[in-house]
């Protein structure tokens, strides 16, 4: 089963991802994770890839599909895989469609996790982890059980992503808007396209998402 989450930053994409890795054996791909790992590896792809972001530029669709396609195709993928982050365009959209027919396969759901926005502003700005194990924690929906002490490993110290800021979130948010949601029309089309609200309780979210794989 191969699917692709969407949603804006911080909708819990990643949550649901990893939900979906340890229960059905289906791997999240990352296409940021992804293009470090490529970077690292040395490959012919990797190289391209490193050299195209070392002079801060945007690795172009070509690459990033061939990315895929390498990974896809790797032993651990057998059982189908969740793309996070890709594709943002409708050119994307269309090339991702080639590249997976090329192989015989197909994406089998489009997940839309929608969003109030100022909510999920709030959700974003109040999130923080634990430096040492990195649990995650929030200003209002989840303290630690002692305040300053982590739950899991017992530290003192936390940190925030120098990102998750009001400014930063408004930006990364009218980007989604104006660049990832014009191919859900795309996949509305194709008759693959679900949405869950992507605002609910995480584990309510996961049976929407259930609901829809079922």
């Amino acid at each position: 089963m191969n699917l692709i989450l969407l949603g804006p930053p911080g909708a819990g994409k990643g949550t649901q991802a990893r939900k979906l890795q340890d229960e059905r054996g289906l791997i999240q791909l990352s296409t940021g994770d992804m293009l470090r790992a490529a970077a690292k590896s040395g490959s012919e792809i990797g190289k391209k890839a490193k050299a195209i972001m070392d002079a801060g530029k945007l690795v172009s669709d070509e690459i990033m599909i061939a990315m895929i396609e390498d990974r896809i195709g790797q032993p651990d993928c057998a059982k189908g895989f969740i793309l996070d982050g890709f594709p943002r365009t409708a050119a994307q959209a269309e090339a991702l469609d080639a590249m997976l027919s090329r192989k015989g396969l197909k994406l089998d759901h489009v997940i839309e996790m929608t969003v109030d926005e100022k909510a999920l502003t709030e959700r974003i700005v109040g999130r923080y982890t634990c430096a040492k194990c990195g649990a995650g924690y929030h200003d209002s929906f989840q303290k630690p059980k002692v305040a300053g002490i982590c739950d899991v490993c017992g530290s003192r110290e936390f940190t925030r992503r120098a990102d998750d800021n009001a400014e930063t979130v408004r930006t990364r948010l009218e980007a989604y808007r104006k660049q990832t949601q014009p191919i859900l029309p795309y996949y509305r089309a194709k008759g693959i396209l679900k949405s869950v609200d992507g605002m609910a309780e995480i584990d309510e979210v996961g049976r929407q998402v259930d609901a829809i794989l079922s």
